[in-house]
């Protein structure tokens, strides 16, 4: 048979090494040939000493060892392996009458037991495929808790020069921020945030997700100032996470931004900081020549302008942060055709001179087209050019695409 088994959860699992410790000679040759045969590398030792030189020499991934040994029985291999590595899965093999050693293993950190004489090997394989999902569950755990201790300092840090000094903490800010104009194809962003303060709680990025796609969001930090701002740190390294797990599972998997939400949505809550954020997030598929999008409560709402209209993406969404059980879902945009996407935070309804809010969405709609691809012709068009200050924080994107 091949080198590749699957797991019942249908998880490819490729030459893991298993160490089989046993002092019958019969009962050890017979489960070494039937998971060598099902994919497993297999390591053989006769006795407790004779495996514990070879778990300290090779490493396997799991052991499965019997109870009952002369010198060295499976308790005492067992203990000196939980000495040595808290993480090695170690499955026991006990004769019927001996549950009281089989619950002293357990207590001593043993992964799983099965009962002699083992008249079906298959259940054998499937404890052994169970132990080795719940030992990577283990890894996947602590790799994401050490991952989140070094994300934690990583923001304390940034906070204290926030703190410390506005100005250093503002060129951290800028330098978070994706440089500009980016193009991908014959598709470009163009972008601008105008703080309130000297920090911002706007926050703007976007990035290539493969050959054919590119991801953007815009986000709105409740609040303002270095408090806000602490956040936006927290919003980058989620998605710079998120990138990197992406790339590292060989960025072959669809990308769904209501995924992206979500994800944000539980950190901002786990963060206990108080803080939520409204966002708009969507991905560029170049091949397909379509945008999907996913809406967290933001407003006022984006606006698509191509084939010489104008009009205002559906779908408002619960802003990130705030519900626990907030759901987002992925809507799907066809772009096969030139096209601005103008995406603004809500600051710029401040510096609107119309009085009430159905006015500015109205004037927005009026003023935005398939000509306003830029940041400065946005701003131009709206009479608020020459913006020195402004009463909230205000972002600006402007993605649009070329192709005909």
């Amino acid at each position: 048979m091949s080198g590749k088994k699957r797991n019942g959860s249908g998880m490819s699992r490729t030459d893991n090494r298993l160490l089989v410790i046993d002092d019958d000679a019969i009962v050890r040759d017979s489960i070494s040939a039937y998971l060598l045969d099902s994919g497993f590398e297999v390591l053989e030792a006769e006795n407790g000493e004779h495996g514990l030189e070879v778990f300290r020499a090779e490493s396997p991934d799991l052991i499965l060892c019997d109870l009952r040994m002369p010198k060295l029985d499976g308790l005492g291999v067992l203990k000196k392996v939980r000495e040595e590595s808290s993480e090695t899965p170690f499955i026991v093999v006990s004769g019927a009458g001996i549950m009281a050693d089989v619950v002293e293993a357990l207590r001593l950190g043993a992964s799983d037991y099965i009962i002699k004489p083992i008249v079906d090997l298959e259940v054998l394989e499937h404890a052994i495929n169970r132990t080795l999902d719940s030992a990577e569950l283990v890894r996947q755990n602590r790799k994401y808790r050490e991952n989140l201790e070094e994300a934690i300092t990583s923001l304390k840090e940034h906070l204290n020069i926030l703190q410390e000094d506005h100005k250093a903490g503002r060129q951290v800010q800028m330098k978070m921020l994706p440089p500009k104009p980016f193009h991908f194809d014959s598709y470009s962003i163009d972008y601008n945030i105008w703080p309130s303060l000297y920090l911002s709680g706007d926050f703007i990025d976007y990035f290539p997700l493969g050959e054919h796609c590119f991801g953007f969001y815009l986000a709105d930090v409740s609040g303002h100032g270095a408090s806000s701002a602490f956040v936006t740190v927290m919003l980058k390294h989620m998605s710079m996470s998120l990138l990197q797990d992406y790339k590292a599972r060989g960025q072959k998997e669809q990308v769904y931004p209501s995924v992206v939400l979500s994800m944000i949505n539980k950190n901002l809550l786990a963060s206990g900081l108080g803080k939520h954020a409204t966002v708009f997030g969507g991905v560029i598929d170049t091949k397909n020549k379509q945008l999907i999008y996913s809406v967290g409560g933001h407003f006022p709402q984006p606006i698509l302008s191509m084939q010489g209209q104008s009009r205002y993406l559906e779908e408002r969404g619960l802003p990130v942060g705030l519900f626990p059980d907030a759901k987002y879902t992925d809507i799907t945009v066809d772009l096969s055709g030139p096209f601005t996407l103008t995406v603004f935070s809500d600051g710029i309804l401040e510096v609107l001179p119309q009085h009430d809010l159905k006015e500015k969405e109205q004037f927005l709609l009026a003023n935005i087209d398939e000509q306003t691809d830029s940041v400065d012709t946005v701003m131009s068009r709206l009479g608020v050019q020459f913006l020195d200050e402004a009463p909230d924080d205000i972002a600006l994107l402007v993605l649009s695409g070329k192709m005909e």
